[in-house]
């Protein structure tokens, strides 16, 4: 029977290199002390044994296991997958992975799973946590180091990451402003979600840019079945004058465009549609959905970039928020005979 080998160990680099095991450990976690003919030596015998250090034995040499997380209130979302995926693409050229915790929206359960989940890595990225402010900045605290995503924390000592919804807003207005579209139905997000309160700020500002413009709030939510559910209350605000409407985000305005289109309801020559965030899909559908384009991946690697600096005891870096850009597209058009019409000769 054949004798089993056995995997390389640190004791076996340092006696064929002939120094001490405390030497090739400083070595495997790049001590600058280390006398350069021993990191050679090192090295070199390294590569000829084809040593590969074990993960958990480096944890707990440096106390790092080298995974960060990442917590989210709902990954089927495209905007998190996306900010996801930079964020991963970024840390794994730092040799870390990225362990993600989805919440399901469940606000109760957000404090709970950011703590566990901290207590498995070695840093958390908080992303658009539903939890009231008093109760989140006391956790930022609690768990550094720690990135927030989509939160304004003004005064807060902790690196944040967003995108200004404030400015995409205005700009979806300026633009159906400028298709001659001046009542417009806004189907929000989540009541408790702190980006919708961004948007909310936008509408008040859009407002104030555009006297001639009324905007009506109906209620919705983030995901694809909350547009199709709001699609009665759309209709009525229709049928009360709205010519256009601005979703929360993507998902909800392919949901809404889905149920008008089963209801005979055509887009855009009955009503324009615009959503936020310009995931894969909006690009995809009929028509094509004019949004906001956020920089998702672009924004997970700045969410890396700040969440190492902390991970190596460097300073709270700046926090970055993103102007959207306006993408238009098929969904969106100028206010017609037959819009016009429709919604009661409102123009």
């Amino acid at each position: 029977m054949g004798q089993r080998s056995r995997a390389t160990t640190i004791a076996d680099v340092a006696a064929h290199a002939g120094v001490s095991q405390a030497s090739v450990s400083r070595v495997l976690n790049g001590r600058a002390s280390v006398d350069p003919e021993i990191v050679r030596r090192v090295q070199a015998s390294i590569a000829e044994l084809d040593y590969r250090p074990s993960p958990t034995a480096r944890s707990l040499v440096n106390g790092r296991n080298n995974t960060v997380a990442m917590v989210v209130p709902d990954l089927e979302n495209p905007l998190f997958q996306g900010i996801l995926k930079g964020l991963s693409l970024a840390a794994a050229r730092d040799g870390y992975r990225v362990l993600v915790a989805d919440t399901a929206e469940n606000v109760d359960d957000e404090e709970a799973v950011a703590v566990e989940a901290r207590q498995r890595c070695d840093a958390l990225v908080l992303c658009a946590p539903r939890m009231p402010e008093a109760r989140l900045r006391a956790l930022v605290d609690a768990v550094s180091p720690v990135v927030v995503v989509n939160r304004p924390l003004p005064g807060a000592d902790v690196p944040v990451v967003g995108v200004d919804y404030v400015r995409g807003i205005r700009d979806l207005v300026d633009h159906l402003h400028d298709l001659g579209h001046r009542r417009i139905a806004y189907v929000s997000g989540p009541p408790t979600s702190a980006s919708n309160a961004e948007r909310r700020r936008g509408v008040a500002e859009a407002l104030a840019a555009h006297p001639d413009v009324r905007i009506d709030e109906v209620p919705g939510g983030s995901r694809l079945d909350d547009g199709y559910a709001a699609s009665d209350a759309v209709l009525a605000a229709h049928r009360d004058g709205c010519t256009a409407v601005i979703a929360f985000n993507d998902l909800v305005a392919l949901g809404l465009m889905t149920r008008l289109h089963e209801l005979g309801v055509e887009v855009p020559r009955d009503l324009s549609i615009a959503g936020f965030d310009d995931v894969p899909m909006a690009g995809f559908a009929t028509p094509r959905l004019t949004s906001m384009s956020v920089p998702r991946g672009e924004i997970g690697g700045q969410v890396w970039l700040r969440l190492r600096t902390l991970i190596d005891g460097g300073p709270v870096e700046h926090s970055v928020l993103y102007s959207p850009r306006l993408e238009a597209r098929g969904s969106t058009a100028a206010i017609g005979e037959r819009a016009t019409a429709l919604a009661g000769g409102v123009a």
